[in-house]
């Protein structure tokens, strides 16, 4: 008897559809030690879905279901497809019992199915329910059946049914029709109006620091990367974990593309539905670059993917390996990453604002308005160097950050602005940008600007262009940082509300290239 089910395989951040076909009947043939074969698996399976066998007999015998000793072919489909991980355990498992018992279950062919079998019968969750709800949706399916935990996130899907399970009998008795289940409903715009953007963390706690503070105020209102230079313990990581708070909330669009990479990573809570802050990923320094950006021999998203629409803080920039660094380059230019193999080629989206913190030299007291350096002639050069041209080019905003005056930290009186205020001034700059850029598609924020939309968009009058061209001459800027400084302008301009960008809003954009200057470090 031939029986055919229908499960997922994620590659990337999307879906394709997989046939599970067994046919049962025959003899089994003898191995060379004289014991029969039962199981025959094709299709490009890997180790763990190779191993899904024992599993899947061990769970149906615990479950209560036997199955006759005959020969059974499972061939998974395409072919040519690789598939990876336990999640084909369950539709393998069901299409076997029904072909292995000459059962036929109507509706078979109406539903994905997807789940990992536990020895007891209990369903595990999988990755990327999401992108396999979406893909089922496309191709028209009833609905999708799969573990509990992975129900409300795929629920968020409207126009499918979506049934979660909690083992192997609940789905066999549900297409025997035995069972009834129920359905998972999420409305999905009540469930993100829900979320809340709460924090732990203000800007309010923040003592002094007035010049940081605007600095990440304008890194926020125009989707700028930043770096902090600064000395241990003057607030450089404790700023930039603030960040988050003064960002613009996610919008639908948003949370459902986080959603799916977080899906497809696997890192989503259990009972989760949707990701409704935006991320903030901080990876440790010793990270490889594999898993920076993604990649791997069964290829998953990297930091910068879990970034997006998000946060990435790179704490320690220099204590990160170059390469590490290096390839971050491109995926920061085109907010995207590629990875290529053999048979397949994968895009993880990566559109992040990188904010990295650094000491300014080793003994980390440079430029320190009380303690001394100690560092030799020529560390400081060489310690910046760890962090390459091309890198620093497209970092906009390089912040200076001094220690707090112990006058504020002890100022019982002293009052902060929270980031709800902060925020509502960022929000108002982003609703300027998306205004001007609703004509360019996937252009939301003047960081996103290419060089011909700098030219029209950043006009500056006489005055300004003196000023700039001053500051070029005379702080000996690199070329690189003209389109940069520009930019910022264009946001400081947007947060004062202003059409055009004035003296005022260049002079502020200029002095963030502090690494830019030829006498910085000595």
């Amino acid at each position: 008897m031939l029986v055919k089910t229908y499960a997922g395989a994620v590659h990337g951040i999307e879906s394709t559809t997989i046939t599970v076909e067994v046919s049962s009947g025959g003899l089994p043939p003898q191995t060379e030690d004289k014991k029969p074969n039962f199981y025959f698996l094709v299709g490009l399976p890997d180790s763990a879905v190779k191993e899904g066998w024992q599993r899947i007999e061990a769970a149906l015998k615990n479950s209560g279901f036997g199955l006759p000793r005959t020969k059974l072919v499972v061939n998974l489909a395409p072919a040519d497809l690789r598939k990876e991980g336990a999640a084909y355990d369950l539709p393998i498992a069901i299409s076997v019992y029904a072909a292995s018992n000459e059962l036929i279950f109507t509706e078979l062919d109406k539903f994905i199915i997807v789940g990992e079998l536990s020895l007891d019968g209990s369903v595990r969750p999988v990755k990327g329910a999401l992108p396999m709800a979406i893909q089922a949706r496309y191709e028209k399916f009833r609905g999708i059946i799969l573990p509990k935990a992975n129900a409300r996130e795929a629920a968020i899907v409207s126009g499918i049914e979506v049934y979660g399970i909690e083992n192997v009998r609940e789905a066999i008795e549900f297409f025997d029709g035995k069972r009834e289940l129920e359905r998972v409903v999420v409305d999905t715009r009540a469930e993100f109006a829900a979320q809340n953007n709460i924090y732990d963390v203000d800007f309010s706690d923040v003592r002094g620091q007035v010049n940081i503070k605007r600095a990440l105020e304008i890194a926020a209102a125009g989707g700028h990367n930043a770096i902090l230079i600064g000395p241990p313990g003057a607030g450089k990581t404790m700023l930039s974990r603030r960040l988050p708070t003064i960002l613009p909330p996610l919008n639908l669009h948003e949370a459902l593309e986080t959603t799916k990479i977080h899906s497809v990573a696997g890192i989503l809570p259990p009972e989760a539905s949707l990701v409704a802050k935006r991320p903030f990923r901080s990876p440790h320094h010793t990270i490889s670059d594999v898993a920076l950006v993604g990649g791997g021999s069964t290829p998953m998203p990297g930091e910068i993917s879990l970034a997006h629409n998000g946060v990435l803080f790179l704490d320690e920039l220099p204590e990160f390996k170059r390469t590490v660094l290096e390839v971050m380059r491109q995926p920061m230019e085109e907010r995207r990453v590629t990875i290529s193999r053999a048979k397949l080629t994968i895009d993880y989206p990566a559109s992040f604002m990188l904010i990295a913190s650094m000491n300014p030299c080793p003994c980390g007291y440079y430029n320190h308005p009380e303690k001394p350096c100690v560092c030799g002639s020529g560390v400081v050069k060489r310690y910046l160097s760890k962090i390459s041209g091309p890198l620093l080019d497209r970092i906009d905003l390089h912040v200076e950050v001094v220690p707090v005056k112990l006058e504020e930290l002890t100022n019982v009186n002293y009052q902060s602005e929270t980031s709800e205020e902060i925020a509502a001034r960022v929000v108002q700059a982003r609703q300027i940008q998306a205004e001007r850029f609703s004509a360019h598609k996937g252009i939301y924020s003047n960081a996103q600007m290419p060089s011909r939309l700098v030219k029209q968009v950043c006009i500056l009058d006489t005055e300004g262009l003196d000023l700039l061209k001053t500051a070029m001459t005379r702080l000996q800027l690199s070329a690189r940082a003209y389109d940069r400084i520009l930019k910022v302008a264009r946001t400081v301009a947007d947060l004062a509300e202003s059409e055009h960008i004035k003296t005022e809003h260049l002079a502020e954009a200029i002095q963030f290239r502090s690494l830019d200057r030829a006498n910085w470090a000595g």
